[in-house]
């Protein structure tokens, strides 16, 4: 540039440190950390003086590599990554990758878990820090990390030629020098043995006994899971008690005895109007989708830990009769409240009216959709039930509670209005 002796280049970063070059070239060499915005501004100086300041420009590193990855195995084909936020990331691709397979995590925190992996397989655990402005940084250096051994599935358990011995037959689907435990566990005693091969003998068994044989695998990692147990057992028997109890128009409790040689349950009520099924390993069950007013029949299946069952039938259950819809309170004369309702069938019904002073029962003649309240006295927060009656002559207990305010105008009732105290003339 003529008549010009040297220049000044100035470079700010966002975080306020500032860094100048005085050249009389027309280059200069500024070393810039990842993360970081950089304001650039050049002037120009002769024997007269500094020019104005040139253009600013705008010029943003790529993100900065994460330092501190750490990566945790929390279960057995699930690894959790964390690392320490950096400059200059707004968003995170964290990705493993196998031989065949790459599996993916975007997210903005520092923390990522990346689950169904394959198990006992090398993975390379890479953390991209990514910016809008300047993409993502793909220098950063992988992680390796190994997942759990596969766990072993038993392929057999027979005697031997001597009564207290037993071999077992296994699968090894892990990698070499695989470690491999199958353990006999019985009422009082638990029995072990150890293997590198695909299969162990289990010795000194007391006849008579009854156990459950699991096999698991173990490398330096940690244990897989455990296969599933192979006990000789026969079947489970059934609960010799079975309750069903409704809780609310649409849920049932259901509670049975426990059973010997059961290890879970899955219960069942069906009706032509559909079914409800809960599978648990406790002797009870909170069962929801139940419809009112229908006849169930009411199964349970035992199933041991080995996968046997057992069918169980018992008495059948109906559902309560649903609870009324459309409920309306209307004024009358003579301090008298009329209730009405709709029933989903014939059914009879029976309101009750509690107030802060006072409480009022009107039991509606048979199958009739209205009933009466009288003497109800004004200026009160009353709250309605309006609910079936069952065959024995017990209520339903569940159905909604509506509260009515009834206000006073002279010697009058006034207008009953539904939830919300507002008085109407």
């Amino acid at each position: 540039m003529p008549l010009v002796e040297y220049y000044i280049a100035f470079v700010k970063r966002d975080d306020g440190s500032e860094e100048r070059c005085n050249t009389t070239d027309t280059t200069c060499h500024f070393h810039c950390m990842c993360g970081y915005t950089y304001l650039i501004t050049m002037f120009t100086y002769n024997q007269a003086g500094s020019s104005p300041p040139g253009d600013v420009f705008n010029y943003t590193t790529i993100p900065c590599c994460p330092e501190d990855v750490t990566i945790a195995l929390v279960s057995t084909e699930t690894l959790e990554i964390m690392w320490s936020s950096v400059r200059g990331a707004e968003l995170y691709e964290t990705t493993a990758e196998e031989i065949e397979d790459v599996i993916h995590c975007k997210d903005t925190a520092p923390v990522c878990a990346l689950s169904d992996l394959r198990c006992n397989t090398q993975y390379s655990v890479v953390v991209t820090p990514c910016s809008e402005i300047r993409g993502c940084n793909h220098t950063c250096k992988p992680h390796t990390h190994e997942t759990a051994p596969c766990s072993p599935e038993i392929l057999s358990v027979s005697q031997t030629n001597s009564s207290s011995s037993v071999s077992v037959l296994y699968t090894a689907p892990n990698t070499p020098n695989t470690t491999y435990t199958v353990t006999a566990v019985g009422l009082t005693d638990t029995h072990t043995c150890q293997s590198l091969s695909t299969s162990c003998q289990l010795t000194q068994l007391p006849c008579g006994a009854t156990y459950d044989v699991t096999a698991y695998a173990r490398t330096a990692v940690g244990p897989s899971l455990p296969s599933y147990s192979v006990p000789l057992e026969t079947g489970p028997c059934c609960p010799h008690t079975l309750t069903v109890d409704q809780v609310t128009q649409a849920m049932t409790n259901v509670t049975w005895s426990p059973a010997t040689g059961a290890r879970s349950y899955v219960t069942a009520l069906t009706s032509s109007r559909g079914h409800a099924k809960c599978h648990t390993m406790d002797t009870h069950c909170l069962m929801g989708c139940i419809t009112c007013g229908t006849n169930y029949s009411v199964s349970l299946e035992a199933i041991s830990r080995t996968g046997h069952k057992a069918e169980c039938s018992y008495h059948g259950f109906s559902s309560s009769a649903c609870c009324p819809s459309s409920v309306k309170l209307y004024r009358m004369a003579n301090k008298t409240l009329r209730v009405y309702w709709h029933s989903s069938g014939p059914q009879n019904h029976t309101v009750e009216l509690i107030g802060t002073g006072t409480n009022h029962t009107c039991i509606p003649s048979p199958l009739s959709s209205s009933c009466d309240v009288a003497k109800v006295m004004c200026g009160d927060v009353y709250t309605m039930v309006v609910a079936p009656v069952n065959q024995d002559g017990s209520k339903v207990t569940f159905c909604p509670r509506r509260i009515y305010s009834v206000s006073c105008f002279g010697n009058n009732v006034g207008m009953v209005i539904y939830r919300r105290k507002r008085s109407v003339d």
